[in-house]
């Protein structure tokens, strides 16, 4: 293993126009990728659980053969995930991913999506806000239905908070946040200390990890959709 490559930089992933999740390796070391993956995604139960994607060659820096991709699509399975075609990369890396099974993307179909309609924002009927005031901790969830879900302690790192409505967390979130479960794009996520894992409002979700700035990392937060984009910003708190 490269000493100049930590876990975390051993693969990204990153949203496409298919609307399907790509996986972005920068080795074909499987030990490499496993020990990223389990240090990421913890095992099979996680957001991105059944999700399909496609295996991005652009990053890596040898070519990988038919052997090395069946490799990376059985670890990418052992984790839950479904990969399902590639793109980029030179003939030879095509080649071998069409070999292991893969369907070869073109650059067009990625960066021309066809546009949908924008759906209405979808209204929820609330009940009374959900209100948690003990920690909430690795492994455990808690999903406020038809309500706003308020938190006045710690989300732990590998805990979910998932809401129908808005989610308050006064206290720092490292977990996983859901806002809008059922659909409510008018939905965000505020927290006094912004060091979550993972953050998503009606099904928009982004992964966070050191790559948040310095102006948002362990600060005051708010998550909220604009025009189909998820957008993490400061909260000022007077």
């Amino acid at each position: 293993m490269s000493r100049s490559r930590t876990e975390a930089s051993a693969f990204e992933f990153k949203n496409i126009g298919l609307k399907l999740l790509t996986f972005v390796p920068a080795t074909t070391d499987i030990t490499e990728l496993e020990t990223g993956l389990q240090a990421k995604l913890g095992g099979r139960d996680h957001m991105l659980t059944g999700d399909q994607l496609a295996i991005d060659f652009n990053q890596l820096p040898q070519t990988p053969t038919a052997l090395d991709i069946s490799a990376m699509i059985t670890l990418l399975r052992q984790f839950g995930l479904q990969p399902v075609g590639a793109y980029g990369g030179n003939e030879a890396q095509q080649t071998a991913a069409r070999e292991a099974g893969l369907v070869v993307l073109s650059d067009d179909a990625i960066s021309l999506p066809v546009a949908a309609p924008a759906a209405a924002p979808v209204q929820v009927e609330r009940t009374p806000t959900m209100v948690i005031t003990r920690p909430v901790r690795t492994g455990q969830q808690v999903y406020a239905k038809d309500a706003d879900l308020v938190v006045m302690a710690l989300v732990s790192n590998g805990a979910e908070v998932i809401a129908d409505g808005n989610i308050h967390v006064y206290a720092p979130l490292r977990g996983r946040a859901l806002a809008g479960a059922r659909g409510d794009a008018n939905a965000r996520i505020f927290t006094t200390c912004m060091e979550a894992e993972l953050v998503s409002i009606a099904g928009v979700y982004r992964t966070l990890d050191e790559s948040l700035p310095a102006s948002l990392k362990s600060k005051p937060a708010q998550v909220l959709l604009n025009e189909d984009k998820l957008v993490i910003e400061t909260l000022t708190l007077s």
